[in-house]
């Protein structure tokens, strides 16, 4: 089982790497790619309807902007896409990537998380393929157990 993580520039890849790092660590197989919706559009095709033709069995995307990419793989794609909005320089706030990502029209679903939130891509991805696979079902549960000890550290060194 491989995660494709795509992003429309190159100067997405601060946000992705967070994506990368994290489905690294756990072990998943992880393919990078710059793939942009506007500049390569005959790229996107190729990768979209092909990707599961490769091993790939979910594809996380990140764009910024009008942030067609996401939507735009999905629409050619039978595999689950997680899209990250991206803040980026010509970004309004962010909100016109959130809006182009999240407001999908039916039958072309795109899972959205939060604004350059790509470590939640990669765990949902992670978690999407621990259904099938017990032992990275488990590396999941570690990681969240980890999760925990930092909270509780947190409050036992608060009241200290």
């Amino acid at each position: 089982m491989k995660v494709a993580v795509i992003m429309g520039s190159i100067s997405d890849m601060p946000v992705m790497q967070e994506a990368i790092h994290f489905l690294q660590e756990i072990q998943v197989e992880v393919e990078i790619d710059i793939v942009s919706a506007h500049r390569t559009p005959e790229k996107l095709v190729n990768f979209s309807q092909n990707a599961h033709k490769r091993g790939i069995s979910i594809i996380i995307a990140g764009a910024g902007g009008a942030a067609h990419l996401p939507g735009m793989v999905a629409s050619m794609s039978p595999l689950p896409v997680i899209g990250v909005p991206i803040k980026s320089s010509n970004s309004i706030d962010g909100w016109d990537s959130v809006l182009s990502i999240l407001q999908m029209p039916a039958g072309v679903p795109v899972a959205t998380v939060a604004l350059n939130g790509a470590k939640n891509a990669g765990i949902l991805a992670a978690q999407i393929l621990g259904v099938n696979d017990k032992h990275l079902q488990e590396r999941i549960l570690i990681y969240k157990k980890k999760l925990e000890q930092i909270v509780l550290e947190a409050s036992e060194n608060l009241k200290k």
